[in-house]
């Protein structure tokens, strides 16, 4: 047995975040750990990293009892981490990422040594069929490269057991298939790996064992062979879930939002939009596909008058729109949930209550004259808390002790609750579980019928395929195609949005604006 982990609870203010945990990880074994917002996942790798203590329970690995007080600890003990977020340097190179922390050196001054480096990083690379090239500048690297790289600096410092935090939620299809491809190669190896995801169909692809969390318990273990997508999916949640959207055929209008030669420069004056039109008709939900870092940030921003734009035009029912000031934008009936939520979305320091009346808290009924409404503030937040499922003891706890999945409700059930003409939504579903995901794509769907714009943007085809009445595939700043709902298949999407040209993917039918 390589892991073990034993009764592990760990509690915070008006919190349980873990009650009594245990699960084993053995060696050469792909362990998955699923649960909703909230389960505890987060808390749980986070002592396992020690970046927290716990309050009871303890930490076995090969049988013996550890107590990490940093993640430094940690990973002199054989563990190894790869987060949702890489932390990588863009402007260094692969070799000098992977060195980081853990410098070798030559010669009686110090001086770094890369070549050393850099032939550990080749060996681990090719023995596991990572595949990196070690003189290459990460910044000018595809996401799923990068991803390996953090893989090999995991491997480099010797871990055994290797956490991977939603590793797939920027990856394509054929880049998924890569990343399963490797774990399979360090499973062999022995390497044991806790793979940790919100996507049913990829635990049962990969996973050996499967341990589900619900408020903070677990409420099984279970393997791919004795299990369904729908029956996880019940443990997950406490209940039946809908995995299949349900929605009827759009009935479009006339276009709400017309997006024409738009050019927008991102933070370094690299063009990131380059000439994208379209358009989304009122009572349409049109999906921005698309891996992450394509242009789709700096495209909703400039939508939403959050980044100016270098040329072109942005039109919302006819009005020119193309610089005008977020306040003037959310006026014009926009919604907008954003991709950042720390950035964009909330204000943490805030209370939770106040976050979701961000938008609204100068009218009636939250405000009179200079007078705000406190009773109404109240009311109507502690209504949304409800209506959305924000794990929360009370609306007047600050925004930033919520997880991050209840933080992102708070975005959401802010915007979908006020009248809007269009709504643009980046990731709107990122870091919910199944439960969430099914509640919000049925709003989405609903706010379509009710004749609202729908512009959505996702790296996850699932949801794209789902939704979607057109789908924009995006690569490099341009829109390649845009594609009819069912005119091109996953693997299709999965191609354009690598860069391969229309041409050579051959769509059943792709149109263009």
């Amino acid at each position: 047995m390589r892991l073990e982990l034993k009764e592990i609870s760990k509690g915070f203010p008006g919190v349980v975040a873990n009650d009594h945990i245990s699960l084993t990880v053995e060696p050469g074994e792909i362990h998955a750990l699923l649960g909703e917002n909230g389960a505890g996942k987060t808390t749980l790798m986070n002592i396992l990293y020690g970046l927290y203590h716990a309050d009871e329970g303890e930490i076995l690995i090969d049988g013996k009892p550890v107590r990490f007080g940093s993640p430094g600890d940690a990973i002199a003990a054989g563990l190894g981490m790869v987060h949702q977020h890489f932390m990588l340097v863009p402007v260094f190179t692969v070799t000098e990422n992977i060195m980081l922390g853990v410098e070798s050196t030559r010669g009686r001054f110090g001086l770094l040594d890369r070549a050393t480096a850099r032939r550990q990083v080749t060996e681990i690379s090719e023995r596991f069929g990572l595949e990196i090239p070690p003189d290459a500048v990460i910044e000018e690297l595809p996401v799923g490269v990068q991803q390996r790289v953090e893989i090999v600096k995991a491997l480099y410092r010797e871990a055994e057991i290797l956490i991977l935090d939603e590793p797939t939620a920027v990856l394509t299809p054929q880049e998924t298939e890569e990343l399963f491809r490797v774990m399979r190669s360090l499973k062999e190896a022995g390497k044991s790996i806790i793979f940790i995801t919100h996507k049913l169909k990829e635990v049962l692809a990969i996973a050996d064992r499967i341990t589900v969390l619900r408020r903070g318990r677990v409420v099984g273990t279970t393997t791919p062979q004795e299990t369904t997508e729908a029956e996880l999916a019940a443990m997950m949640v406490g209940r039946t879930v809908m995995l299949q959207v349900a929605k009827e055929p759009s009935k479009p209008g006339e276009p709400v939002l017309q997006v024409a030669d738009l050019m927008v420069r991102d933070d370094r004056g690299h063009l990131a939009v380059d000439g994208v039109s379209f358009e989304v008709r009122a009572g349409e939900i049109v999906c921005v596909a698309g891996v992450q870092g394509n242009g789709q940030t700096e495209l909703v921003e400039a939508l939403t008058g959050l980044r100016r734009a270098s040329a072109g035009c942005i039109r919302i029912l006819g009005t020119d729109v193309t610089h005008a000031s977020v306040h003037d934008v959310l006026e014009a009936g926009v919604g907008h949930v954003p991709e950042d939520r720390l950035r964009d979305g909330l204000i943490v320091e805030f209370s939770i209550a106040d976050n979701l009346l961000l938008d609204q808290y100068d009218v009636a009924p939250f405000a009179s004259w200079i007078v705000r409404n406190d009773r109404e503030v109240l009311r109507a937040a502690e209504e949304r808390a409800r209506s959305y499922d924000i794990r929360t003891p009370s609306v007047l706890q600050a925004a930033s002790t919520l997880s991050g999945g209840n933080q992102q409700k708070v975005i959401v059930a802010r915007e979908f609750s006020r009248p809007i003409h269009l709504l643009i939504a980046s990731q709107p579903t990122r870091g919910l579980d199944v439960g969430s995901i099914e509640y919000i794509h049925a709003r989405l769907v609903a706010k379509r019928d009710e004749g609202v714009a729908v512009l959505l943007v996702s790296p996850e085809l699932d949801e794209v395929l789902a939704l979607a009445d057109r789908i924009a595939v995006m690569y490099r700043s341009r829109i390649v195609a845009i594609l009819p709902a069912g005119a091109a298949s996953r693997e299709e999407l999965g191609l354009l949005m690598a860069g391969v040209s229309p041409d050579e993917v051959r769509p059943k039918e792709a149109l263009g604006g």
